[in-house]
């Protein structure tokens, strides 16, 4: 089942897409955590993104993990930051490839990745729906984009096995994690992983779709990304080192979990710029998508909007 919320002057209005094509009130918002925040306040926020694209997020989530679940991401991200801010090096890696017909080892992820799900919190309060203008930080010169898979919880989750974390998800969204790769550079070396490289916005689709249409084909998802209107790299959810339900188990384990928290995959392969050379300028035009649930499109400015 697709869902959405509308605004209207006084209320958000959550809705599910019927057979005949019509959007039509939802019997309960249980799919998407429930209602979590102050009403007023998240009236007040979503009359805010309305104004300046139109749209509303499907939920507000009450936190967010990011996953680093794909290691074919992981690698040639590591390839193209390389190639970006260190040429010389990138020469050499590339020589070695060649050479031993591997990918060059510093390119791999770090050694907890093989042991355990990895992931990182980021701010849940600044996410945006598709189609806000998203400003390059002043701070930065490097905007990058990441193509992900979220999903939030419906119900409350502690020590979980795989399974049970399976039937606590209610619904997955298109999740795009902007970054700062510059900034983002400094601030992994600090051993704290990412913060204002990360912090400044993330956006999600519009559209929710019901974990009961998504779980069945987790692994045969497909999706896309386009920069003014050119489709510059195909994405798929296959490969995950570890799947959706031990990841959640795993963040689970001596942790209360609750309804509304977001969760995502971490960029699908092909999914961010980093990879594919494919960085983010004044005036482009991007489009996510992933085609069984929905996309994420932005403008991108050169001036950060205080008003995000």
């Amino acid at each position: 089942m697709k869902l959405r919320r509308i605004c209207t002057d006084s209320m958000l209005e959550l809705q599910s897409l019927a057979p005949d094509g019509s959007w039509v009130p939802a019997p309960d918002q249980a799919a998407l955590g429930g209602a979590i925040f102050d009403r007023d306040w998240e009236l007040a926020t979503a009359r805010r993104h309305l104004q300046m694209s139109g749209y509303v997020l499907p939920f507000q989530p009450a936190s967010f993990r990011d996953f680093m679940l794909y290691e074919r991401h992981a690698i040639d991200a590591a390839r193209g930051l390389v190639r970006r801010f260190h040429p010389g090096q990138s020469r050499a890696a590339e020589w070695a490839e060649k050479l031993t017909r591997r990918s060059f080892p510093l390119f791999k992820p770090n050694a907890l990745f093989y042991r355990q799900p990895v992931y990182y919190m980021s701010n849940h309060l600044s996410f945006v729906p598709s189609g806000v203008p998203v400003a390059i930080p002043p701070y930065s010169s490097a905007l990058d984009f990441e193509l992900e898979l979220g999903f939030v919880l419906k119900a409350p989750l502690y020590d979980a096995s795989p399974q049970a974390a399976l039937e606590a998800i209610g619904a997955f969204v298109v999740v795009n994690d902007f970054s700062a790769r510059d900034v983002q550079r400094a601030e992994m070396a600090t051993g704290l992983g990412p913060q204002k490289s990360k912090h400044f916005a993330s956006s999600m689709s519009v559209i929710a779709v019901t974990a009961d249409e998504i779980l069945p084909c987790i692994d045969e998802l497909s999706g896309s990304v386009s920069i003014n209107g050119t489709t510059v790299s195909t994405v798929f959810s296959r490969g995950m080192q570890w799947s959706i339900g031990e990841v959640l188990a795993h963040a689970s384990q001596g942790e209360q979990l609750y309804p509304g928290e977001l969760f995502a995959t971490g960029t699908l392969p092909g999914g961010s710029g980093m990879e594919t050379g494919h960085w983010l300028r004044p005036g482009d035009r991007l489009s996510l998508a992933i085609d069984q649930i929905g996309e994420v499109t932005h403008s991108i400015s050169g001036t950060m909007e205080q008003s995000l």
